[in-house]
């Protein structure tokens, strides 16, 4: 049953003296963070996606299935911690100050920012689950081979143990030259916004999610998907470019496939038929759980009601294993 998502509290963290894997420093990095709970109770930290936040996950559909009474991740028996990742939410960004001065972050970056988050501000050692969606998860399969000690059990949804590559990041890539060659972008020194930012991002939301059944199902003749496109390209967009680009070019060099043997905690990997950026008949995951300790995958079937590469962001579809895999039931 979902339930509306309980009260959240929010807070800001400063990280003094950051020093990103480039060898840049922050004298103060500010990570934005979301809890619900008890501090005392066992710790639970929430990763979102790419141009998400921890907002993004409060939602009926995601925050609805899982943090309610008697649900799985039940907010009065666990303390949850949603951070914003470095360059989203209200966490700090290029577009704060520094523009295309703002240090050139990574996933190996997050990492460290989440963990100092974790045991320098909230004075926390372990998590007993680390949970994270699309670049939440691939940012979790590095944390947990960087801090194997910090985490009892991990849930991963739509990502993958290995490098970033193929289509996924030939996508990235475009995306991000498609912004740089505007007239308007400047060197990223623009004074208005690139025009060109949204028509790209639509572009590469259509071609890397909505699952190939949901879409023909939505717009099965060429007058829908136009009117999709339309209200797409049409719609509000805030969203500063050079943000934007930090944010697609963080997972340039993700490959967490070496240091995969450095995982102790319990792992379950879900992932659904339909993710266009984590297609399972490349056989990742299929390779690596068997390799791991304690790993085990779910895969989500496609239908007309999954959406690609988002599809895990509707809990209810995997609620059931998540339960099974903390009971110990798998």
């Amino acid at each position: 049953m979902e339930h509306k998502p309980p009260l959240t509290q929010q807070a800001t963290a400063t990280l003094a003296n950051f020093r990103c894997h480039t060898g840049q420093i922050l004298p103060e990095l500010k990570i934005h963070y979301r809890t619900l709970g008890d501090p005392a109770h066992p710790a639970v930290m929430v990763l979102h996606g790419t141009m998400g936040s921890g907002a993004s996950l409060l939602v009926p559909e995601f925050a609805g299935q899982l943090f309610g009474e008697h649900q799985p991740l039940d907010s009065n028996k666990y303390f949850i911690v949603l951070p914003d990742a470095i360059g989203t939410g209200q966490s700090s960004k290029p577009s704060d100050a520094l523009g295309c001065d703002f240090p050139n972050y990574s996933y190996d970056d997050m990492v460290q920012a989440h963990v100092r988050l974790l045991t320098e501000h909230l004075k926390i050692a372990k998590l007993h689950l680390l949970l994270g969606y699309s670049m939440g998860g691939m940012v979790a399969w590095l944390w947990a081979q960087q801090h194997p000690q910090m985490v009892v059990n991990m849930v991963t949804l739509a990502s993958s143990p290995a490098a970033m590559g193929g289509r996924n990041w030939m996508l990235r890539r475009m995306l991000i030259d498609n912004i740089k060659r505007d007239p308007d972008w400047h060197g990223g020194r623009y004074t208005q916004q690139p025009r060109s930012a949204q028509f790209a991002s639509v572009f590469y939301a259509v071609a890397s999610n909505g699952g190939n059944q949901a879409l023909m199902h939505a717009a099965p003749h060429a007058v829908a998907g136009e009117a999709r496109l339309d209200a797409a390209l049409a719609a509000a967009y805030t969203i500063d470019a050079n943000d934007l680009i930090y944010q697609w070019a963080a997972s340039r060099d993700y490959d967490p496939a070496p240091g995969l043997h450095r995982i102790t905690a319990r792992v379950l990997a879900i992932n659904s038929a339909d993710d266009e950026r984590n297609p399972p008949e490349l056989g990742v995951l299929n390779a690596v759980l068997p390799t791991l300790k304690d790993a085990r995958g779910f895969l989500i079937p496609a239908s007309t009601q999954t959406c690609g590469h988002s599809t895990a962001m509707h809990a209810h579809l995997w609620v059931t294993a998540l339960s099974d895999f903390l009971t110990r039931k798998v």
